[in-house]
């Protein structure tokens, strides 16, 4: 397990911001040479501390304006019903994420849709797949905060 010291964690933070910064720049900015920095990040991606670098895309610049939060209620617990689940949500790009919760609700399904007429159709396409219980789903007025960074 590799120990995560403040220059790791300096690292990690203008990466979390910015993937595309030149290795220069970020050596600069963490107070390390070119080579030092480069065999930390080379370790924190080899520990799978650094997992991917992505680019983030304006969603409603692609039309994908709407963002639904689907809570699904399923009475089938069981292990090949949720690797049916799985497959099928995997499977279908508008599905961002996938959680299984605690409480009252089974599923939480995050997704990006261009209006209601897509969301019907994603939804249809779900309920085609997979047996579900109960899908009921809230539309995201406002997007007050949206973030990757984790705090370190």
């Amino acid at each position: 397990m590799l120990k995560i010291d403040d220059t790791d964690r300096r690292i990690l933070n203008v990466l979390q911001r910015d993937a595309s910064v030149s290795l220069e720049a970020l050596a600069d900015v963490v107070h390390l040479s070119r080579n030092a920095c480069w065999r930390r990040i080379k370790a924190l991606e080899a520990e799978g501390v650094i997992s991917a670098r992505v680019t983030l895309l304006d969603p409603v610049k692609l039309g994908l304006g709407l963002m639904v939060f689907m809570m699904v209620r399923t009475n089938a617990h069981a292990p090949d019903w949720l690797e049916t689940f799985s497959t099928a949500t995997r499977g279908m790009p508008e599905i961002l994420g996938v959680y299984r919760m605690t409480g009252d609700l089974d599923y939480l399904i995050r997704a990006r849709v261009a209006d209601m007429a897509d969301y019907d159709r994603l939804y249809q396409a779900l309920i085609r797949r997979v047996p579900l219980s109960d899908v009921s789903a809230s539309f995201v007025m406002e997007q007050i905060k949206d973030t990757h960074q984790l705090p370190l």
